[in-house]
């Protein structure tokens, strides 16, 4: 929903964009797009997926229509040898993880997007490891976006605090902080946590922060705090940025985006 709205999150989303460096593509790791194999799309025209149900049909309308790059995505599987990547030539595209925040970010969709998918079938040290595999990506200039959240719980959602964070999640979350921004190469240990099992119901939301710590370590340079806050309960809306000097810590103040009806809302194992 927050494809649809302003609010805080949103809002430090587009100073994100509006102040980053104008890149020649984006990679993003997406939360929804969680298969058993390793792959990057390849095709010229990735189509926008609406890859959930039960929200509004405004919901279903956008589209982010952004070129691809075959070109990036061949070279994206050379440079993370010995890791295997596939090319995805036509299985899928632009998922809302992707989309809900570039169409704030960079809302023109002129900048070519590939999505790197979330291997199911892996270990936390190995997409700890592929994050920092992509350093020489990033060292050219591609925007990496590692898209999900480290608190994602949505069988324990509290429609009655909008935005507010249970201790628990409150406690994980602060914990998450700490190693992004001091020790991002021992994310891992993450798992760890006495709050993880609450935190981290399945895995697909947590990983693509993985990612993004890879890469700092692969930086030896510690995140920097984008935006933070809580949204009913047992979600966690924290983004970090990466080497970005006009990222200023915002703490959200406003409404959380509404959600649908909770009866149609899908469980947490949609994406397994």
């Amino acid at each position: 929903m927050n494809a649809l709205e302003r609010n805080d999150y949103t809002d430090a989303w587009r100073r994100f964009g509006t102040s980053a460096p104008r890149p020649p593509a984006i990679l993003v790791v997406s939360a929804h797009w969680y298969i058993n194999a390793t792959a990057v799309t390849a095709m010229v025209q990735p189509k926008t997926i609406h890859d959930f149900y039960g929200f509004p049909d405004e919901l279903f309308a956008v589209q982010y229509p952004a070129p691809g790059d075959p070109e990036l995505a061949a070279r994206l599987v050379e440079i993370v040898e010995p890791a295997s990547v596939g090319l995805d030539y036509d299985s899928w595209g632009i998922d809302h993880g992707s989309w809900s925040v570039l169409v704030h970010a960079f809302p023109d969709a002129d900048i070519p997007v590939l999505q790197l998918s979330i291997n199911s079938l892996k270990p936390f040290e190995y997409h700890l490891d592929l994050g920092a595999r992509l350093a020489p990506l990033r060292e050219q200039g591609v925007l990496i976006i590692a898209s999900g959240n480290v608190v994602h719980n949505l069988r324990r959602i509290d429609w009655n605090q909008p935005t507010t964070g249970f201790d628990w999640s409150q406690r994980f979350d602060e914990a998450a902080r700490d190693i992004m921004t001091s020790e991002p190469g021992d994310a891992v240990s993450l798992r760890e946590h006495p709050d993880f099992a609450s935190a981290v119901p399945t895995p697909d939301h947590f990983i693509p922060l993985l990612y993004l710590a890879g890469l700092a370590a692969a930086a030896d340079a510690p995140a920097q705090v984008l935006v933070d806050g809580y949204e009913y309960g047992s979600l966690s809306m924290t983004s970090y940025a990466l080497g970005c000097p006009s990222a200023t810590p915002h703490t959200a103040n406003g409404e959380a985006a509404a959600l649908p009806d909770r009866r149609k809302m899908a469980p947490d194992e949609a994406n397994i």
